[in-house]
């Protein structure tokens, strides 16, 4: 192995020369998230500068030949695979990046992890909580590094957030309230898609944003200890592909209250069904000494309020997440100078990457395996709540 490579080596600290180490990656999907983090290991060498680590990109994975070629072209990929294990038994894939659907998620991060891998995986971990334990068995058996790609905590208005919170500036919590609201699935002949389907997806709008909302709440409020929830289906089978309807077995909405452990009470709401909301991730806290309210439509700002009145105001003050000193902002550009989505996965690919780099942990700022558990111990209490109607104490 190159003294370049890190994949297998446990390094206590930074590099001692001024050269950054190759990590070679292997990326499982190529759409939405398979995109969104190419861009962001290509990016990152010369915007997080100096970079810990240079991304290789040695291959991506698929099911559609044509397709994945395409992909390793369009992306600028060493090589391709139709074949997931083909791609984990290379010696030049050292972190693996799962960008595949849900129930592409356990087994191929689980031979990963076996196979010595570093593992990236998107959310939600696993379908169900079981599934999701198992995955992180594995990766602390194998004594790799392990991520899931929850992306919002590398905003650097939350994450701002996050260091007031910290700080003790805000004091006791006393409430949080969070939505996700799209409207992608709201017209009833929107065809079947996996997201729809339980036996891939897991669940519907609960996975795929609540499972964004509820880590959110873990990461700057705590962990919840009760709650009671109702889900829905609107829409119970739509266009098929082939004249005929497919069932819809997943979730179209779903709200929750909950306690949190440390006395906090807070809501979550997720929907695909709200027309006019494009990606509309808002969150509230309510606290003794201030609050603030976030809207991922408008991620560079935030509104707080403080009680004692030291930003002379009355009222909720918008604050511009874009000075230098803001998280992250020293990496782009000047003040006013806005940032977007993609840029999170920069942030986020960064953190695992100096992880590896420096063998340091993952969390309690990224979101490692032990959080994609805990998420998906919340996610299947919301589901038991809905189904039964009585408050479930969360268990993990």
């Amino acid at each position: 192995m190159s003294d370049k490579d890190v994949g297998f080596v446990s390094m206590a600290g930074p590099k001692a020369s001024g050269e950054a180490p190759t990590v070679g990656v292997g990326m499982l999907g190529y759409a939405f998230m398979g995109k969104a983090h190419t861009n962001a290991f290509k990016k990152l060498p010369y915007m997080m500068y100096p970079p810990v680590a240079i991304p290789r990109l040695v291959a991506v994975a698929g099911r559609n030949e044509d397709a994945v070629k395409e992909a390793a072209t369009r992306y600028g990929y060493e090589k391709y695979y139709t074949d997931w294990r083909d791609m984990i038994a290379d010696p030049e894939v050292q972190l693996f990046d799962n960008g595949g659907p849900n129930d592409a998620h356990a087994e191929p991060t689980i031979a990963a992890a076996k196979a010595g891998k570093h593992i990236f995986c998107e959310k939600p971990l696993g379908r169900t909580a079981e599934e999701s334990k198992a995955m992180l068995d594995a990766v602390i058996a194998a004594n790799v590094k392990h991520m899931v790609a929850f992306n919002y905590r590398f905003v650097p208005a939350i994450r701002h957030i996050r260091n007031l919170i910290e700080s003790g500036a805000f004091g006791q919590i006393y409430h949080w309230r969070a939505v996700y609201l799209q409207e992608w699935i709201a017209d009833p002949d929107f065809p079947m898609v996996w997201r729809l389907d339980k036996n891939i997806a897991g669940s519907g709008a609960l996975g795929d944003l609540g499972a964004h909302i509820i880590d959110l709440a873990r990461f700057l409020v705590g962990e919840p200890a009760r709650l009671n929830a109702m889900t829905k289906t609107f829409i119970t089978d739509r266009p098929d592909g082939s004249g005929g309807r497919g069932k819809v077995t997943v979730d179209d909405a779903f709200v929750a209250t909950c306690e949190f452990e440390n006395g906090a009470i807070g809501t979550f709401e997720a929907t695909r069904f709200a027309p006019g909301r494009k990606n509309f991730n808002s969150f509230e806290i309510n606290a003794e000494k201030a609050s603030v309210h976030f809207n991922l439509e408008r991620m560079n700002e935030l509104e707080i309020y403080w009680r004692d009145g030291r930003r002379d105001t009355q009222g909720f003050t918008n604050v511009l997440v874009s000075e230098s000193y803001h998280p992250w902002w020293n990496n782009w550009w000047p003040q006013g100078h806005m940032i977007g989505w993609e840029h999170t996965f920069v942030h986020e690919i960064d953190h695992l990457l100096r992880a590896i780099v420096n063998d340091e942990p993952i969390a309690p700022y990224g979101a490692d395996f032990v959080d994609g558990y805990k998420c998906a111990v919340i996610c299947d209490a919301i589901l038991e709540s809905a189904q039964s109607g009585r408050r479930v104490d969360v268990k993990y």
